[in-house]
């Protein structure tokens, strides 16, 4: 099933997600396939469920559509994951977002990191990460923690990407997937 992204704007993107109860009533199994189906409708390389509407701790990546021969096979689900530590020395990198479609910018970010998550079998994994599998997941983590890459934007790109945010939480933004927007008439 391929779920609507939601738009920037959305009070879901900017929650603290809540954990997944593994004893709970969600087929985290089917919603990570309906995740990786939605990501890769959208050609994103990474969703995280705010995305898709539900505040849960979960999110899927695959870094198959980078060039880089270390990302080819970095296809993983992430269940109520936590950041042990970031480290290394930060680096800029152009970062987008299928919830703000058309706006790119750079965002500095730790060069590696630690990270405990469960997968979708529910078996506990603890990895140190670093490059660009860093860099994914240090961008879909912040989605289950409220935060969007443009929260990391200096308060002069924050003021000239005003008008474009207000207009993509309204709708007005060309996309070529499906979107949710939280302001649109």
């Amino acid at each position: 099933m391929i779920y609507p992204i939601v738009a920037y704007g959305d009070p879901v993107l900017k929650k603290m997600a809540e954990d997944i109860d593994p004893k709970g009533d969600i087929d985290v199994k089917k919603l990570a396939e309906d995740m990786f189906e939605t990501m890769y409708n959208a050609n994103g390389v990474g969703l995280a469920a705010p995305q898709i509407g539900k505040s849960i701790r979960m999110f899927v990546v695959d870094g198959s559509g980078f060039e880089e021969d270390d990302m080819m096979d970095f296809k993983k689900v992430f269940i109520n994951p936590e950041i042990v530590e970031e480290h290394g020395e930060e680096w800029g990198f152009e970062e987008g977002c299928l919830s703000i479609p058309g706006i790119r910018e750079e965002v500095f970010r730790n060069a590696k990191v630690l990270i405990r998550y469960f997968d979708e079998e529910w078996n506990e994994h603890e990895e140190e990460l670093d490059g660009l599998k860093a860099r994914v997941v240090q961008h879909e983590y912040d989605h289950i923690e409220g935060i969007l890459f443009t929260d990391y934007l200096s308060g002069l790109k924050k003021r000239l990407l005003k008008g474009k945010l207000a207009n993509i939480s309204k709708g007005k933004v060309k996309h070529d997937y499906r979107m949710r927007f939280p302001v649109k008439k």
